[in-house]
């Protein structure tokens, strides 16, 4: 989104919100009373006409991606994927404004609810963060070690795709020459990307490379154990036949047809993907830095910047924030470095946080299963305390899993993938746990609390579970919102009664650190020429964690250009917009009903967060 169009939509919700607070008026005539009471009657037929009309068109935008249905529980196109060519993109935005233009020719604003109104601006939101995306496309990076297509769609099929009728093999069959064709018509564009000067530095190409190698290794492509696909495809087919769902015959056709797809489809096309990334890492930059120096690199990052963060915030601005909270924390941090007796400096702290082996787990399977057992024992302890601070619980169950080892990185950041709107499947916490030495202890409960509850599982559970607002809405991401919130659940946390060890609690304020490092490093990087290696002495000099996790960070950042200021630039938000309230109604705030107000509407742009929170302080008022 250009600061333009983000500048707009702002003086739009600043609008809506001075209107509404310059409404409140003595009470009316009774014949006035009437004529309020036919008002909120139009009111809410329009609203309600115009939530139909969401759902309606919500309906029709899925239609644009299986992979998305699938995600939803949905089995509707189960055996195909998206269309990921250029031409299915411009057929989507295509769509998307054709339904904006709709929307504001048959809906009239002014006789909008506040929430009905935050739909139809949020709608209007999405299609003008995708315009601005649409006109950089050739600076964008499409295969990256980081969350590239190589490793997702895999990773759909294997975890995604469930299986539980005869059909759903066979449409699991049909997906394997999907995605083969998913990776043909993203390799074109990558292709066209690097003619255009946009190339990934050559740390990219290697985790491209490698992850892809790792996909198609073994049986039916080469000697050895099952590749992961094949594997899970013959798993899948004893599930059915030990169920009697099917025959020995048809569990013979089904592998069998699996087995062409991969050899003759699939393999194929991560082959061509291999092929072309390894004779291309040549002219890939072995000193890696960011955006800056793409044709728009400028631009590119402004706009990536106010994507991620739904502000207009600039680099610089991104920039001087993060070195104010680089240093407040570590002031924060000498508090706890002098409560555990420790006597030399903060920065020798950081080396023995990240050097003394009190600090790990094992390096084997027994310390990797106890890593899982107390990062699900840390969010137990956290389940039991939510009804205290949340009216709205989520539904679905949510587990801890290692991260599968075809996708696994060393010291990578651990993740969350929802579960379905109906609960049918849990909500995962992944963990990358190939070197235990990038996984401190200290760091391990705040990472479950982030990922977790009451963070990204509590967020993306009830939005998804949210039945007062349009389903569009409680599938919405905003990069700030959600992210800010997984910060602010990590504080939050600790007002839940967690982190009793101080190393902990040293733990949650290194988290935080790093997202402020991150401000810093993401500005450097992209907006101010920093290489790689600056980035990681930066890191290193300023924080406790470990040089691998450090080194998969920065690269994250690297390739990811903006995605990670939107953790304390969305915390900082409902921190402020909490503090606010909590001023305005004193003892009438209620915590229970803030967290409620900020989670029951989906995710959100910070300035309709802060729009809705004013709202809810104005009802408590009333």
């Amino acid at each position: 989104m250009r600061h333009r169009t983000t500048r707009h939509l702002t003086l739009i919700l600043l609008a809506s919100v001075s209107l509404a607070a310059c409404g409140k008026k003595t009470a009316p005539a009774p014949d006035a009373a009437v004529e309020a009471a036919l008002g909120a009657e139009a009111i809410a037929a329009e609203s309600d006409r115009l939530n139909q009309w969401f759902d309606a068109k919500f309906e029709e935008q899925l239609d644009f991606s299986p992979i998305q249905r699938t995600f939803l529980g949905d089995k509707k196109d189960y055996d195909k994927i998206d269309d990921l060519s250029e031409a299915g993109e411009d057929a989507q935005l295509a769509w998307m404004r054709a339904a904006a233009a709709e929307m504001k020719s048959s809906f009239d604003y002014d006789k909008l609810s506040p929430e009905a109104k935050t739909s139809y601006d949020v709608w209007l939101y999405q299609l003008d963060r995708a315009e601005a995306a649409a006109n950089f496309r050739r600076d964008q990076y499409v295969f990256t070690q980081m969350q590239g297509p190589q490793a997702f769609l895999p990773q759909f099929l294997i975890v995604f795709h469930k299986v539980d009728e005869p059909a759903d093999m066979d449409a699991y069959v049909a997906r394997i020459g999907g995605v083969a064709r998913g990776i043909d018509q993203l390799l074109e564009q990558a292709k066209t990307n690097a003619a255009a000067g946009a190339r990934p530095p050559l740390f990219a190409y290697e985790g491209v490379i490698a992850q892809s190698k790792n996909v198609i290794a073994g049986a039916p492509f080469t000697a050895g154990p099952d590749s992961p696909v094949f594997a899970d495809v013959k798993t899948e087919i004893k599930t059915l036949l030990d169920a009697g769902k099917i025959d020995a015959a048809k569990a013979s056709a089904l592998e069998a047809a699996a087995k062409t797809a991969l050899v003759e489809k699939f393999g194929p096309s991560y082959q061509a993907l291999i092929d072309w990334f390894e004779a291309d890492k040549a002219n890939a930059d072995k000193i890696a830095t960011g955006v800056g120096k793409l044709p728009n690199g400028k631009a590119f990052y402004e706009m990536r910047l106010a994507s991620a963060t739904t502000t207009d915030i600039t680099p610089d601005e991104v920039h001087a924030y993060g070195l104010s909270e680089v240093a407040r924390l570590h002031g924060e941090m000498e508090k706890i470095k002098e409560k555990v007796g420790y006597k030399g400096t903060l920065q020798e702290f950081f080396t023995y946080m990240r050097d003394d082996d009190q600090f790990f787990y094992p390096d084997t399977d027994e310390g990797r299963q106890a890593y899982i057992d107390a990062a699900t024992a840390h969010l137990d302890f956290i389940k039991a305390k939510l009804p205290d601070y949340f009216g709205i619980l989520p539904k679905a169950d949510l587990v801890v899993k290692r991260v599968e080892p075809f996708r696994e990185q060393k010291g990578a950041a651990q993740h969350y993938f929802q579960g379905t709107p109906d609960g049918s499947r849990p909500g995962v916490y992944y963990a990358h746990l190939s070197d235990m030495r990038a996984m401190p202890k200290p760091q391990l409960e705040v990472v479950a609390y982030h990922e977790g509850l009451p963070g990204h599982h509590m967020q993306i559970s009830i939005a998804q579970e949210a039945t007062g607002v349009p389903k569009f809405r409680t599938q919405a991401g905003f990069t700030a919102y959600s992210e800010g919130w997984g910060l602010y659940s990590e504080l939050l946390a600790k007002e839940m009664g967690a982190y009793e060890d101080p190393y902990s609690d040293f733990g949650r304020l290194s988290a935080e650190l790093w997202r402020a490092i991150r401000l810093v490093i993401d500005s450097g990087v992209h907006a101010k020429g920093w290489t790689e290696q600056q980035a990681v002495d930066y890191f290193l000099a300023n924080s406790p964690s470990a040089e691998g996790a450090i080194r998969s960070e920065v690269q994250r950042y690297i390739v990811w250009p903006g995605q990670a200021t939107a953790y304390k630039i969305g915390m900082r938000k409902i921190l402020e917009v909490r503090e606010k309230a909590k001023a305005e109604l004193g003892e009438k705030f209620d915590i229970k009903g803030f967290h409620d107000t900020v989670l029951g509407g989906g995710a959100l742009p910070l300035g309709v967060l802060e729009r809705r929170v004013d709202e809810w302080v104005a009802a408590q008022k009333a």
